[in-house]
C-alpha cells in the first residue's frame, strides 16, 4: 500500500479524491500497488462528507508520519504551499502539485531537493490541466531540441474570445457570461491580463531550456483591449484572434511572450475554441506535434494530478523528472523579435495611405463595412523595436495586434 496525503480540499483536491475513489481499481493496477488516501489537510471541517474522518488541520501530522510516501499539494498560491512542499520533500516524501505559481517561482529549487533525495516533484496539472504536455516533454520528446512551444493555455480567455468572434459579443458581455458559467473568477485579472498563461509558458520555457525562466521577464498582454471591431477586422482578413503563450528559439536565444494575436486558418491553433486548451510543439527532429484537450476543470485537472501520483508510486526510489538549473536564462528582448503587425488607424484610408506607407513601407489596407472613420493596415515583417519607432510618429493609432505566422 502507498499512503498519500492531499493538502487542500477545494475544487481540485476534492476532484483528486473523487478520481481515486471512482477509478481506484484501474489506478491501483497501473500503479502496481494500492493508492490509499490517509490524510486530507484543510483548515475547514466537512461534516457529512465521508472525507471528514481523514481531515487534519496541522501539516506536521503529514510531515511526521513515515507511512506517507506521496503528498499532493492542491492548495494554490505561493505560501504556505512552498513551505509545506519543501518540508515534505526534506522529510523524504515525493510531491505532486497542480500549482503553477509555485512551480514557476520555485520549480528549480524543489526539483533539486527531490533529485538529491531520490524523490520526485511532479507537476503535470500545472500547465494545460488534463493535457499531458509536461510528461511528453519529460519523456517522449527528450531526443529533440524543442524549437517552439506555442499554446492556448487559458480556457477562460479562449472561451471569451470564441464568443466575441462567433457571436459578435463585446468584452464586458462575455466576461459576465464566463463568470456566470463558472469559467472566470469574480476577480478575473489573472486570466484576462494574461498572468495565468504567463506562468504556464514560464514553466514550459524552463523545461525546454534547462534554465530558470522568470515569469516577470516575459512580455505579457491580456485580452482586455480586444473589441468587437478587432473581431470584424479579423473576419475580413480570414483570421481569428487568440491569446497565445509562446516560447521560441532564435539562434542561441529564447524569446517568450503572452499576447493576443491574429491567426490565419492554416495555423494549427486557429480552430481551438471554447474552454479547450492546445499546445503546438516544434522539435528539430520530430517536426510538428499538437496536444489538445480540457485545459481546466475539476476532474481533468484532478486526472492529471492522479496520473502523477501513479508515476511517483511506480518510482518511489528513483528520480524521473527532468531538471532545470537555478541559473536564470536571459530572454531575447522583445524589441529584437520579428513579426507582421495589424494596426487600426483613425481617418480615411485613401487620404492617409501615403503617410502610413512612408512610416511602415508597403501595407495591405483593410476596411470593414460599418466601421466609419477608421481603417486597418497589415505591415510587412519588421522587428518589434522598428514597429514602436515607426508607429510613434503616426497620429491616430487606435490599436495594434501582432500576426502569428506559422514557422516552417
Amino acid at each position: 500500500m502507498v499512503n498519500i496525503a492531499v493538502m487542500g480540499y477545494g475544487t481540485v483536491g476534492s476532484g483528486v479524491v473523487e478520481v481515486i475513489n471512482t477509478n481506484g481499481d484501474i489506478i491501483n493496477q497501473r500503479a502496481g500497488d494500492e493508492i490509499n488516501i490517509k490524510y486530507v489537510l484543510d483548515l475547514r471541517d466537512f461534516p457529512g462528507d465521508p472525507i471528514q474522518e481523514k481531515i487534519v488541520h496541522d501539516v506536521d501530522v503529514i510531515i511526521s508520519d513515515p507511512d506517507i510516501r506521496i503528498v499532493v499539494e492542491v492548495m494554490g498560491g505561493i505560501e504556505p504551499a512552498y513551505t509545506f512542499v519543501k518540508r515534505c520533500l526534506e522529510a523524504g516524501k515525493s510531491v505532486v502539485t497542480s500549482n503553477k505559481a509555485l512551480v514557476a517561482k520555485h520549480g528549480a529549487e524543489l526539483l533539486s531537493i527531490a533529485r538529491e533525495r531520490e524523490l520526485n516533484f511532479l507537476f503535470e496539472a500545472s500547465v494545460g490541466g488534463g493535457i499531458p504536455i509536461i510528461r511528453a516533454l519529460n519523456s517522449c520528446l527528450t531526443a529533440d531540441k524543442i524549437e517552439e512551444i506555442t499554446g492556448i493555455l487559458n480556457g477562460t480567455t479562449n472561451y471569451m474570445l470564441s464568443k466575441m468572434f462567433y457571436e459578435g459579443a463585446d468584452y464586458d458581455e462575455v466576461l459576465k457570461e464566463a463568470q456566470d458559467n463558472g469559467y472566470a473568477e469574480r476577480n478575473p485579472e489573472a486570466d484576462v491580463e494574461g498572468y495565468d498563461a504567463c506562468r504556464k509558458i514560464a514553466i514550459l520555457s524552463s523545461l525546454i531550456s534547462g534554465q530558470q525562466v522568470d515569469f516577470e521577464d516575459i512580455h505579457t498582454e491580456g485580452i482586455t483591449k480586444i473589441t468587437k471591431s478587432d473581431m470584424l477586422y479579423a473576419k475580413k482578413l480570414g483570421m481569428t484572434i487568440k491569446l497565445l503563450a509562446s516560447s521560441k528559439r532564435h539562434g542561441d536565444h529564447l524569446h517568450a511572450i503572452v499576447a493576443p494575436v491574429l491567426l490565419a486558418k492554416e495555423h494549427p491553433l486557429y480552430s481551438i475554441d471554447d474552454v479547450f486548451n492546445a499546445v503546438f510543439v516544434h522539435g528539430n527532429m520530430l517536426g510538428d506535434a499538437m496536444f489538445y484537450g480540457s485545459g481546466a476543470g475539476k476532474l481533468p485537472t484532478a486526472s492529471a494530478v492522479v496520473a502523477d501520483v501513479v508515476d511517483e508510486a511506480k518510482h518511489l526510489h528513483r528520480n524521473i523528472m527532468t531538471m532545470w538549473k537555478n541559473e536564470k536564462l536571459t530572454l531575447q528582448p522583445i524589441e529584437d523579435t520579428c513579426k507582421r503587425f495589424f494596426v487600426r488607424l483613425s481617418g480615411d484610408a485613401d487620404a492617409r495611405r501615403a503617410e502610413v506607407e512612408k512610416a511602415f513601407g508597403e501595407v495591405q489596407v483593410v476596411s470593414v463595412d460599418g466601421l466609419d472613420g477608421e481603417f486597418g493596415v497589415v505591415t510587412g515583417v519588421m522587428t518589434e523595436g522598428d514597429y514602436i519607432r515607426k508607429s510613434s510618429g503616426l497620429e491616430g493609432v487606435l490599436h495594434m495586434i501582432r500576426i502569428e505566422d506559422q514557422q516552417a
